[in-house]
């Protein structure tokens, strides 16, 4: 009978173990909601930085270009002329980084898929935009969207902000060159109607010569002025049908 109360305690200590071991589980279960919880939250970040794939650049719906890219295909723009064209800038920056450059053209407008677009206009009769105040609403976009993300994605951002890096000055002169550059396209493609856009929001310049007029006082570095000029004489040639 003693042996029987034995074999039924070691039986107590299976039935005792395997509540154990469902208890583990049942940790396990625990942290990987915790894990899927992270996991859905990156993910959350991610859709909504997507927004950008639909978020239309401001000044074209302006003047009103027809089809006018997301702000998202300017981003690829600007990642696209830092890897094309990023070399020719070594002479005035030559310790940049191009593969850190990348990183921040990539997010460099991100907090645009919380923010929206909003134009830069030389136009004076244009309203003006508070400089300190979109800085910070981005800023607080920016906590949103890459909050659940890797440390990279906001440091890349905040260093393209700071502009006081090779990286970041590179990136800022290729955004303002793709700019340009998109306008030569609309125009050669004849892809605009001032009429279907917004008349009174361009009183002092004709065109797309406005784009160009915002550009050319923020370049920083002489060849994105260099550029610069190139790409504003095949505007010119397009606008005048040479």
């Amino acid at each position: 009978m003693a042996g029987e109360s034995d074999d039924d305690a070691g039986d107590d200590d299976s039935d005792a173990d395997a509540d154990d071991g469902r208890d583990a589980d049942a940790g396990d279960d625990d942290r990987d909601a915790d894990a899927d919880d992270g996991r859905d939250g990156a993910l959350d970040a991610v859709l909504a930085a997507y927004d950008l794939k639909d978020e239309r650049r401001t000044g074209w719906q302006l003047r009103g270009v027809d089809d006018p890219e997301s702000v998202a295909a300017h981003s690829w723009g600007v990642a696209y002329l830092v890897l094309a064209l990023g070399e020719r800038f070594r002479e005035e920056l030559p310790n940049v980084d191009l593969d850190r450059a990348l990183r921040l053209a990539v997010v460099h407008d991100a907090a645009e898929a919380e923010t929206g677009d909003v134009a830069t206009r030389a136009d004076s009769t244009a309203d003006a935009v508070d400089p300190e105040a979109k800085e910070a609403t981005e800023r607080e976009a920016m906590a949103d969207l890459a909050g659940p993300l890797s440390e990279r994605v906001r440091d890349a951002w905040e260093a393209y902000e700071a502009r006081d890096s090779p990286e970041a000055v590179l990136v800022k002169e290729c955004d303002l060159l793709d700019t340009c550059l998109q306008a030569v396209m609309y125009e050669q493609d004849d892809r605009y109607d001032p009429e279907r856009g917004e008349p009174d929001a361009f009183r002092e310049y004709d065109d797309l010569d406005e784009f160009f007029a915002t550009t050319e006082p923020r370049l920083r570095t002489d060849t994105g002025k260099e550029l610069f000029a190139a790409v504003r004489e095949r505007y010119r040639a397009a606008r005048d049908g040479e």
